[in-house]
């Protein structure tokens, strides 16, 4: 018995030696998917105060032309939500529904269609730990639902 405890101790030391190390996701590197249902898959998002730059990654996981159902990724303050909102429809597809140099906004993408990728990468430098910041997508009318926060800090 000694002898097959001794054994059942020695398999299990090697397999821990020997198993593949497991990887930390990195707290800084966000992902989020759109679907053509006009959801994204994660309502929040949280970013440590420790980043001091945050990569976000949008996939679209549809089936749909981004001309018909286009996401993008818009990070903006709270209380600008509704202005970005209208100033990104006047800026049409062309612009990635964002206005130019709008101040408002944070961070974004562009517009992506079916099983596209695209990143955006942003200094955390423009947050202030536990301020109200909400994300959404621009292309019209996908705003009612495409939405969530983002906390950070």
């Amino acid at each position: 018995m000694t002898c097959l405890r001794n054994v059942a101790a020695a398999l299990a030391l090697l397999s821990a030696i020997s198993a593949p190390r497991l990887a930390c996701a990195d707290p800084c590197q966000l992902e989020i998917s759109g679907n053509d249902q006009m959801q994204y898959d994660k309502p929040l998002l949280s970013v440590p105060a420790s980043c001091t730059q945050v990569t976000l990654r949008l996939h679209h996981t549809g089936k749909l032309p981004r001309e018909a159902m286009g996401h993008n990724w818009v990070l903006v303050n709270a209380a600008d939500f509704n202005a970005v909102v209208t100033a990104g429809m006047a800026a049409g597809l062309a612009n990635d529904y964002v206005q130019p140099a709008d101040k408002r906004v944070l961070a974004h993408t562009r517009i992506i269609g079916a099983g596209q990728t695209v990143s955006v990468t942003f200094a955390t430098s423009i947050l202030k730990p536990g301020g109200d910041y909400r994300y959404l997508c621009t292309f019209p009318g996908h705003n009612a639902l495409m939405r969530g926060t983002l906390k950070f800090g």
